[in-house]
């Protein structure tokens, strides 16, 4: 059996620490091109602006500071556009309000009835309230994906 001499060891380590460095810097720049981006359109007004809240959990859906991500966004022409960067495959889903007055949570008012526009992921919709996240989560895999949401008042 041959036995390595430490040069041959020094060089065979560092082949090792290379491999696994570009594998890591891989994985961040596969995470970094990981891009959901919610389109909403239907808003009333280009007054205030529109709050998304990305949920990765029913845990906790549709509660404000729950959120895995959130954003507020500027509206132009009756839409906005939403985007969360550097997210990891999983279910996620999207609750989305128009802060007319940029108001920070959706109000509502008599029987819970929201105040603003509002709208989900998979413009899911509930019988009696708002959609459970299974309603409006979506399988996401990585890389861009672009979901579709549209304001009902």
């Amino acid at each position: 059996m041959k036995s390595l001499s430490v040069a041959g060891a020094v060089v065979a380590l560092s082949a090792v620490v290379v491999v696994a460095a570009a594998a890591a810097t891989s994985a961040v720049l596969a995470q970094a091109q990981n891009v959901i981006t919610v389109a909403v359109e239907g808003l009333r007004n280009d007054q205030g602006s529109v709050r998304c809240g990305l949920y990765n959990s029913p845990v906790g859906f549709r509660e404000p500071g729950k959120e895995f991500k959130g954003v507020a966004v500027p509206i132009r022409g009756g839409k906005a556009t939403c985007v969360f960067n550097d997210i990891p495959p999983g279910s996620y889903a999207v609750a989305v309000f128009h802060a007319e007055h940029n108001e920070e949570k959706l109000e509502t008012g008599a029987f819970g009835r929201p105040k603003q526009g509002y709208g989900f992921s998979r413009d899911a919709s509930g019988t009696f309230g708002p959609p459970s996240f299974d309603a409006a989560a979506y399988k996401y895999g990585g890389g861009p994906s672009l979901w579709p949401v549209h304001i009902q008042y």
